[in-house]
């Protein structure tokens, strides 16, 4: 099952490139150069305000000094992410694809540019789909001062959209790469480091869905997640009640590097997350083949915090698979979804109680944590097949620890290798925390 997803995988990434060679073959062509020499343009938003539909515009060597709007389907191919440059110092953004403006808006391609020292995200795509980011870097951006995780809904000061195309600010200022109802793009072959963020697909003007995040390096951005699935209150909304969120499903995560993100305040390798602010929707989702090393938040984190613990509708964070993937390092989870020291897995409904169900964890390989998989939920949780190789607790009912008041349902933890052949707490394999949880029969 896993070698036919990769081979899907790889499959999209080819039909992605043959998609991109269609294109270009098939359109006009413009170019910028700094010097705006060989009737080319010296800047990138000029030649994307002079391009026709579907048009290329090829980038040589240099650093413009800009923001690039986009509004029509087209290509902007750069020389290669160390030669072609966009430095947005002052600026909201380095490149804005924006169809909440231009409705209907999909098929841009952007390649072989690195995008810097924006005041907010450094690519921001709103409203559109079919688009391809790919072997870009994306580093240095969300430069604003001042910034602060509160929770708040607002709090991005001067950011434009703020309240109509992006909602939980504190949280989500700025960072490398932000998609915001999007749908069926793939983001492909990036370095993302230096940000306050890495990627966050969110889902504030429409729902986010079918997009690939494939062969990435996210490194070192160090407020928040590397990377990031999460639910948010539809655009225009600020205070309660909030209407149903939109969603982000059938989105996958597969073969990233992620590292060394959220060491400052605290963020995920991966995470999965609805914000509180409503009934939200992170369904679906796979997340398979990744990296996860030395994160602030854990390997991979599954957030909800509201549902009938509070007398409020129940998130969907339904269906979600997190399979074969390389977790160590990471540090522990708090607040409401606490864990008892360095985690790898985080499934946590908070103190809200909304049912996380139809979770699959398989085939992970998990090192150098102190709990591999925690769970707060009160649904099962399937857990097989994972190399549990933390040394201390294998899988844990948290429940008590973050002081939930609605507790954990059954957690089939069978088949699963627990550091020795003996099974779970026997001659130094990993334990159990709660009688529970099922583990017989074990991998030997």
């Amino acid at each position: 099952m896993k070698f036919r997803r990769l081979t899907l995988i790889s499959a999209m990434t080819l039909f992605a490139a043959m998609a991109i060679s269609v294109q270009l073959s098939a359109a006009g062509t413009l170019c910028v150069n700094p010097a705006g020499s060989h009737n080319c343009f010296s800047s990138i938003q000029t030649a994307v305000n002079h391009a026709s539909a579907n048009d290329l515009i090829k980038v040589d060597a240099g650093t413009y000094k800009e923001e690039v709007d986009i509004g029509i389907p087209l290509a902007i191919i750069g020389a290669g992410a160390h030669a072609s440059i966009i430095d947005a110092t002052g600026l909201a953004h380095g490149i804005f694809v924006d169809g909440f403006d231009h409705p209907g808006l999909k098929q841009v391609t952007i390649t072989g540019l690195t995008v810097e020292n924006a005041l907010f995200e450094g690519v921001l795509v709103v409203s559109a789909s079919d688009i391809t980011i790919q072997n870009n870097n994306i580093i240095n951006n969300d430069t604003t001062p001042g910034l602060t995780f509160t929770g708040a809904l607002t709090g991005c000061p001067g950011q434009p959209g703020d309240g109509i195309y992006e909602t939980d600010e504190t949280g989500d200022c700025g960072g490398a790469l932000h998609l915001v109802g999007t749908a069926n793009s793939i983001v492909s072959g990036n370095l993302v480091t230096g940000n306050a963020d890495g990627v966050l697909i969110s889902d504030e003007t429409a729902e986010s869905h079918d997009n690939l995040l494939i062969h990435n390096t996210i490194k070192n951005n160090p407020l928040e997640c590397g990377i990031v699935l999460a639910s948010h209150p539809p655009s225009g909304q600020t205070s309660p009640p909030f209407a149903p969120h939109h969603g982000v499903d059938h989105n996958t995560v597969a073969e990233n590097i992620s590292t060394g993100n959220g060491v400052q305040i605290g963020g995920a390798g991966a995470g999965m997350f609805s914000d509180g602010a409503g009934r939200g929707r992170v369904s679906d989702n796979v997340i398979i083949g990744n990296t996860l090393t030395g994160n602030g938040l854990g390997g991979v984190a599954l957030h909800t915090h509201v549902g009938p613990a509070f007398g409020l509708p129940a998130d969907d964070m339904s269906g979600n698979k997190i399979i074969g993937n390389t977790i160590s390092g990471n540090l522990a989870d708090t607040f409401d979804t606490a864990t008892p020291g360095r985690v790898g897995i985080n499934i946590n409904s908070g103190d809200g109680g909304s049912p996380v169900r139809g979770t699959v964890i398989s085939q992970n390989v998990i090192s150098n944590e102190d709990i591999d998989i925690a769970v707060n939920t009160p649904a099962e949780v399937d857990i097989h097949l994972n190399s549990l190789l933390g040394g201390g607790i294998g899988v844990g009912d948290v429940c008590a620890l973050d002081g939930s008041s609605v507790c954990t349902g059954t957690l089939d933890a069978t088949e699963n290798y627990w550091g020795c052949p003996a099974g779970p707490g026997q001659h130094g394999c990993t334990t159990i925390s709660a009688p529970r949880i099922l583990w017989t029969p074990w991998l030997q």
